[in-house]
């Protein structure tokens, strides 16, 4: 199990450009479609912890997966599988960028690879949104213009959140409990 996790998240992370939120979409496919390692409601549970966990995304999500599939060998292999393309391509591109780093054609070959970036990271966003109600779209789309339009910290969000959750959760419990 250890070295098909690392070769999972390994995978993910060499065809990844654009940071964490463009893997998610590589990460829910391979996970969920292909190896039918974890149901896609864990899935989003995973993804929301990983999102209110420090760090980064993609990191969080491979060792929350790892470690729910092999403890803690599968959460040290899935993130080396997930850190080892990143640290590679960045000491490379340290070793050889003052080479190319006024080259018109990397500038406009980066400048390409914008939309493809902004589809990625907008791909799991639209997945995700899939699995939820509308009464959970209507949060997270007033959660996400609080942010934007009222500059209010998305970390007061998170724990407004979580707090809400809680008290949802009590809530249901003790009506489920009161009943004859």
């Amino acid at each position: 199990m250890f070295f098909t996790l690392f070769w999972s998240f390994l995978k993910i992370g060499v065809f990844t450009f654009g940071g964490g939120y463009a893997m998610i979409p590589l990460i829910e496919r391979e996970l969920i479609d292909r190896k039918g390692w974890i149901a896609r409601d864990r899935f989003l549970e995973m993804l929301t912890l990983a999102q209110s966990a420090p760090g980064p995304i993609a990191l969080n999500t491979a060792v929350f997966v790892g470690y729910s599939k092999d403890k803690m060998r599968g959460a040290v292999a899935a993130a080396l599988g997930v850190i080892v393309p990143s640290f590679v391509i960045l000491l490379l591109i340290a070793i050889f960028f003052t080479d190319f780093k006024d080259n018109h054609v990397v500038e406009a070959m980066f400048k390409g690879m914008r939309p493809a970036v902004v589809s990625l990271i907008a791909a799991p966003v639209i997945g995700l949104a899939r699995g939820m109600n509308l009464y959970r779209i209507g949060l997270g789309i007033v959660a996400a213009a609080a942010v934007w339009r009222l500059h209010v910290s998305p970390v007061l969000l998170i724990i407004a959140g979580a707090v809400g959750g809680i008290l949802w959760v009590v809530y249901r419990n003790r009506k489920k409990t009161q009943k004859p």
